[in-house]
This record gives C-alpha cells, sequence and structure tokens, in this order.
C-alpha cells in the first residue's frame, strides 16, 4: 500500500530491473539530470561508468543535484526519506521540511563499527589515518574477534577519511548523513554479526533496522539456452570438476593498468584454467597484456560481456 517516489538520474533509472507488474502502480521514477562537472567523463552517472580517480567528481556532479531534490520533496507530501552516505545534504532538507529520516547503509556492521560513533566519521578518523591503526580492532570491540584489515587492505580504507575533489570525505559524508537521521537501516541478519550489530545500535545510539542481505531470486539465474550461457556452459563442461578460476571484480572495483598487468600475469604463471568476466567502465583505458587471451587460450576464456554469475557458481 506504500507509494515510493525514487530519485535518481535519467540513465541510472533506465538501468533498473524491469518493475514487477502488480507492483508498478506503487513506483514514480523521479529523473533528475547530474550536473555537468569539469573532469568526469560524458553520461558517466554512477561509479559503474567511472574509475576510482573519478569517484570524488561524480560525488561532486551528485552534490549538484541538492536544489532539485529539495524542490521535489517540498511539493511532495513525503511520509519519509531514504538516502545512503553520498547524499548527506538531503537529511537537513528533510529536517526543515519535517519529513522524518533514514540512513541506508550498504556496508556490513563490522565495517561501520570499525569506523567509531559519528563524531569519528566526521572528524575524518582524525586519531586513525594510518593502515596500522585499522589492523586490529579499535578499543570499543569488547568481544573477542579477529577480525581486522591485512595492511593492503587499510591502506585502501585509509581513503574513506581522505577529502576527495567534491570536497569532502566518504566518512564526513557517512557522520553527517547517520547523525541526523531518526534511524539507520542496514544490510544486516543477526546469524551472521549479532555482537556488531548491537555494538553499532551503542555507537550511534540510534535504532538500527536490519534489512536483511537482499539474495537474489532464483528465477535471475540465466535462460538455459540463452547464447550466454550456452557458449559459457560447453567450455566449463570441457573442464575437470572444480578446477576453474572464476575472476569477477564486479562493476565497483576497477582495477588500473599496473594491478589488471599483474592480475593477468599471476592467471597466466599459475597454469591453470580460469574464467575472468572481463567487464571495464566505458571510459577505462586499461587493456590486457598484448597476447595474453592467445598465450592462455583454450586452459583460460576471458569473457567481455554480461556473465550469467548464478549459473557459473552453479555449474
Amino acid at each position: 500500500g506504500h507509494r515510493i517516489s525514487f530519485i535518481s538520474t535519467p540513465r541510472n533509472i533506465q538501468r533498473l530491473p524491469k518493475t514487477p507488474p502488480h507492483l508498478a502502480s506503487s513506483f514514480t521514477f523521479v529523473k533528475i539530470p547530474l550536473p555537468k562537472v569539469q573532469g568526469l567523463p560524458e553520461n558517466a552517472e554512477s561509479t559503474m561508468d567511472v574509475g576510482p580517480e573519478d569517484q570524488g567528481l561524480l560525488k561532486k556532479a551528485y552534490d549538484g543535484m541538492e536544489v532539485d531534490v529539495a524542490r521535489f520533496l517540498r511539493n511532495s507530501c513525503a511520509d519519509a526519506v531514504i538516502y545512503d552516505f553520498a547524499g548527506f545534504w538531503v537529511p537537513s532538507i528533510a529536517m526543515d521540511l519535517g519529513i522524518p529520516r533514514f540512513f541506508f547503509c550498504i556496508f556490513p556492521s563490522w565495517f561501520m563499527d570499525f569506523c567509531g560513533t559519528t563524531e569519528d566519521l566526521i572528524d575524518e578518523l582524525k586519531h586513525r589515518k594510518s593502515p596500522e591503526d585499522l589492523m586490529s580492532p579499535p578499543k570499543w570491540v569488547t568481544f573477542g574477534t579477529k577480525v581486522a584489515y591485512k595492511y593492503y587492505e587499510a591502506k585502501l580504507i585509509v581513503g574513506v577519511s581522505e577529502k576527495n575533489a567534491s570536497g569532502f570525505s566518504d566518512a564526513y559524508r557517512a557522520g553527517i548523513g547517520i547523525s541526523q537521521s531518526d534511524a539507520v537501516i542496514i544490510r544486516h541478519c543477526h546469524e551472521f554479526e549479532t555482537e556488531w550489530f548491537h555494538l553499532l545500535s551503542n555507537l550511534y545510539q540510534k535504532e538500527i533496522i536490519p534489512l536483511g542481505y537482499l539474495p537474489p531470486h532464483f528465477q535471475e539465474t540465466e535462460n538455459p539456452s540463452s547464447d550466454n550461457w550456452v557458449s559459457i556452459k560447453e567450455w566449463l563442461d570441457t573442464k575437470t570438476k572444480g578446477s576453474v578460476l572464476y575472476i569477477a571484480l564486479g562493476s565497483e572495483a576497477t582495477p588500473n593498468q599496473d594491478q589488471l598487468t599483474e592480475l593477468a600475469h599471476g592467471l597466466e604463471l599459475s597454469q591453470l584454467p580460469f574464467l575472468w568476466a572481463f567487464r571495464k567502465p566505458a571510459t577505462s583505458t586499461v587493456k590486457l597484456p598484448d597476447g595474453f587471451e592467445k598465450r592462455t587460450e583454450g586452459r583460460g576464456m576471458v569473457w567481455k560481456g554480461w556473465v550469467p554469475q548464478l549459473n557459473i557458481l552453479g555449474h
């Protein structure tokens, strides 16, 4: 019985899955164009479209939607608004309009616990700026755990607290967004990380609402007769059970050229069969090493389009 207005940019709305017919009347898709920002590639509207080096510019463009979002909310009679860390300016608009505010956290509880309180986030983790600071659980974790970052992971996570091209750090965005919320909705289920979940509630002093992990529906597996799956299945069928390495970095993790080259060389030297789902943003200039596909032909498959991941994992 709820009516949902989903606000995003035209291209992002266009690539959403088709709404099930019985729910279509409950949704209104609100298209707000992304303002142009110098240096941001043409038609880039999500992190799928850019490499890590341009994500700050994407957030800067996203911040330029504030006036249009405010105008929409003023005219909407909304009962509540749900936003994530990028839209840290949304709750102040909603507060002025008396609209309840829910921060949607896409990260697991333990990740947010490592960052500390909302004040720690707003202060951009100023007391924990080196990778070594993240290689053991923080002092406020009082239960026994082995969860901690390895050095190469910690080096990347330190970037969360650093200002990017948008003028703000991701930590600051999250801190403001959470502190000005009425409650936090998080992808969580108690079977996985109960202690971390309760700790987060204590750190934020807010109600934390577990959403579950949104697993894919079984129907989302690829049609058995589709060209994509037939070609991949025929190749997998020629390999020994459990022998194939599957490499899929997803749409968010975009390696730079050095990382991609090292990964390719590692696969080549391993002498193991592999299936590499090799998709990259349209704006990316990275490429596989010269001759890599020829040298690994037969033993390895590089698939450059969309892959039926559930079918592959189920093979």
